[in-house]
């Protein structure tokens, strides 16, 4: 059966949520004992040499690109650094759960610019899966008055920062290949990690951390790679929601690798996620269909 546009970006959005959720736990335990911008660049080295083989591997290197996608593509550089280390100075002050349950603003934000921006349309339907989602992603983490600090507001920022970033990526054209724009997303922030180093300093690393910098650059490659196939295809307010499989696969790894299991509130909660997502999936599918 051949897959749709949207339901090939929501498989590549689930992909990407997973990915990004082992990053984020691997560089969260390697930061608790090592220096921020030395795990940004240790983690940015390995994924850049990664990602630089991936694109040897599939003849996808081309930075010979028009003029148009390479401003859209410098942009796009400038808000992933931006957001990225928000993002990690945010994770190095936050428990997980209050900066996610902040992150997961995003596919409302998205949404948002791409109905105001790119003049997507975004009936009512979609809109309330949105918002149901998010009602699900509050009662999961349950954020409490004195989680909404300055670290929150950096989360926040981290967010505005991901839109951007989202918003230039659709406006290039397809003959940029995703492991071109990726490998200049790792390269720009390794550059901010060498240039943070230089002023932080570089203390000895252990081989624990070290091999949670090589898991964390392994699943950053495959975030980068399947977010950028993500909004390069479907509509961005219909995929948005899938962002939210993140919770989803945030509560599997814990059970998991921890052994631990969520309690009636959470899972109330993730029922309304996954609810949501089913929902603008089958929506999409309906309307594809000319019902």
């Amino acid at each position: 059966m051949q897959l749709s546009d949207n339901a090939r970006g929501a498989l590549f959005m689930n992909v990407a949520m997973l990915a990004f959720t082992l990053n984020d736990s691997a560089m969260k335990a390697a930061m608790e004992t090592m220096p921020l911008f030395q795990a940004i660049t240790l983690r940015g080295l390995f994924a850049t040499v990664l990602l630089v083989l991936v694109g040897a591997r599939l003849g996808a290197l081309n930075f010979r690109l028009p003029k148009a996608d390479l401003k859209l593509l410098s942009l796009r550089c400038v808000f992933e650094v931006l957001g990225t280390l928000f993002f990690l100075v945010a994770l190095t002050q936050m428990p997980l759960a209050n900066l996610t349950a902040v992150m997961q603003a995003t596919p409302l934000a998205v949404a948002l610019a791409a109905a105001v921006f790119l003049g997507e349309k975004v009936g009512w339907r979609r809109i309330t899966a949105i918002i149901v989602g998010f009602i699900g992603v509050m009662i999961i983490v349950r954020p409490g008055p004195d989680g909404f600090d300055l670290w929150s507001l950096l989360g926040l920022a981290s967010v505005l920062c991901v839109v951007g970033r989202d918003l230039y990526t659709k406006g290039m054209s397809r003959a940029v290949p995703s492991v071109t724009v990726a490998i200049t997303a790792a390269t720009s922030v390794l550059v901010m990690g060498v240039l943070g180093s230089a002023v932080e300093g570089w203390p000895p690393v252990s081989m624990v951390n070290l091999g949670l910098m090589v898991l964390a650059a392994a699943s950053l490659v495959v975030g980068y790679v399947t977010v950028v196939m993500t909004m390069r295809v479907g509509d961005i307010s219909f995929i948005a929601p899938f962002r939210y499989t993140a919770l989803l696969w945030a509560i599997l790894l814990g059970w998991l690798t921890f052994g631990t299991l969520p309690d009636a509130l959470t899972l109330i909660g993730s029922a309304l996620v996954v609810a949501s997502g089913i929902y603008a999936f089958l929506r999409e599918r309906k309307r594809a269909a000319g019902a």
